[in-house]
């Protein structure tokens, strides 16, 4: 009966000039086509039920844990994977509205110190070596930027950093914090071209070591250090002039995002200026996305992780007596920046094999392909918001009123 049903299914996908998936199962009978996309190997009858359901975050982790092998390019893996679905994964879950309060409480319970550090652990902390394998030379681990369409990958995250820098408008002498500073891009970058006095934080061990050699290979050490540290342990008695929070608060937890934001707006001198930047959710209800992917990436890649729309962000950050002063959505920027993830992950995959545990290899390989779908087709999106801690003073500024550094036009940002 569940063959027929499979069967059934793989006919109405529309692979266009040729069929785009087939399964072959334990036994070595095919459904589907030999010439096929894609080829779903089966150790085991077990995933052909997700088949059916359209759970691909299940089929996924099957893959991950061996039951079945997935072969075809993955551009057409994941084509295949999102025709399997059944409806749209940025829906909300029924019941969602009744389960608030639960979800805030296991919310609160997951993102404690110990908790965020063994899931950053969990992520960050895989292999340095894996990472440099399909990662620029910086290893900047978020949304490049392509200014330019026939820039590389290294090019578009240098364009990023820049972009970042010109948005909070870094001054020589500045005290900048960037909250989550992974391997040390974008704190560096700012202290080498638009020399800051930089701060950065994270709970992920390699990356604390990997950029406290950076800074004393570079001779840094007198005005830029890394710090081992949660964001809520922050000293708050000298405030920074300018802030950056680079792929962070996805970690946060939504029950936590007012904590964050306030002390985000206590670590911040008045008039400074924050950067947040950061992944959020394509639809207005959804806590992750349907059809399983969420619980895939939660278990595999970022455990903790929590989708927020933009307009929730900002809500909060309002609370938290920040203002919003610009919101810039670099979506397809994503989408760009994980297929050059994802093909430089192919194209290594052996020296991956050795870098890392084979399980982590094939859950990347699905993760970074499943992602650059998820952002072409708007199931997430990414948002830079730059903000102020308002001074209260309303005659400073380039405006009257003004209360900030931000000069209340966007030209400044794009200027060569």
């Amino acid at each position: 009966m569940i063959e027929s049903l499979v069967a059934d299914r793989i006919s109405r996908l529309d692979g266009g000039a040729e069929p785009l998936l087939a399964v072959q199962l334990p036994g070595g009978r095919r459904i589907g086509s030999a010439t096929a996309a894609v080829q779903l190997k089966l150790h085991s009858m077990l995933p052909l039920r997700h088949v059916v359901s359209g759970n691909i975050g299940a089929l996924a982790s099957e893959c991950v844990e061996g039951l079945l092998d997935i072969e075809g390019p993955m551009r057409r893996v994941v084509e295949a994977a999102a025709s399997l679905l059944h409806g749209d994964p940025t829906a909300g879950a029924p019941g969602a509205l009744h389960g608030a309060v639960r979800t805030s409480l296991v919310s609160r319970w997951r993102h404690r110190k110990k908790a965020d550090a063994r899931q950053i652990e969990h992520h960050y902390d895989v292999s340095d070596d894996f990472y440099a394998l399909w990662l620029d030379p910086r290893r900047v681990y978020s949304c490049a930027y392509w200014p330019e369409p026939g820039m590389t990958l290294a090019a578009a995250q240098e364009a990023k950093l820049e972009h970042i820098c010109r948005k909070l408008m870094l001054r020589p002498g500045e005290r900048f914090l960037d909250i989550g500073a992974g391997w040390g891009g974008l704190l560096l970058w700012a202290a080498e071209r638009h020399g800051v006095r930089g701060t950065g934080i994270t709970l992920s061990k390699n990356q604390h070591a990997h950029v406290n050699r950076l800074i004393a290979e570079r001779g840094l050490s007198d005005r830029v250090r890394m710090l081992l540290l949660d964001y809520r342990d922050l000293p708050e008695d000298e405030p920074y002039d300018k802030i950056a929070s680079v792929g962070m608060f996805e970690h946060v937890g939504r029950a936590r995002l007012p904590t964050y934001f306030d002390k985000i707006r206590r670590l911040l001198a008045p008039g400074g200026l924050l950067l947040n930047h950061g992944i959020t959710a394509g639809g207005t209800r959804n806590k992750q996305l349907g059809g399983g992917i969420g619980d895939f990436i939660e278990r595999w890649i970022f455990p903790g992780g929590e989708l927020m729309h933009v307009s929730h962000v900002l809500e909060v950050m309002a609370d938290a007596g920040l203002e919003g002063l610009d919101t810039e959505n670099l979506r397809p920027h994503y989408a760009r920046t994980l297929w050059a993830w994802s093909d430089g992950l192919e194209a290594r995959l052996e020296a991956a094999r050795r870098a890392t545990a084979e399980r982590t290899v094939r859950a990347y390989r699905l993760y970074l392909g499943g992602s650059a779908l998820g952002f072409e087709r708007g199931w997430m999106a990414l948002h830079q918001t730059l903000a102020t801690r308002p001074s209260g003073r309303f005659d400073e500024g380039a405006l009257r009123g003004s209360q900030s550094v931000y000069p209340f036009r966007r030209d400044y940002m794009y200027r060569r």
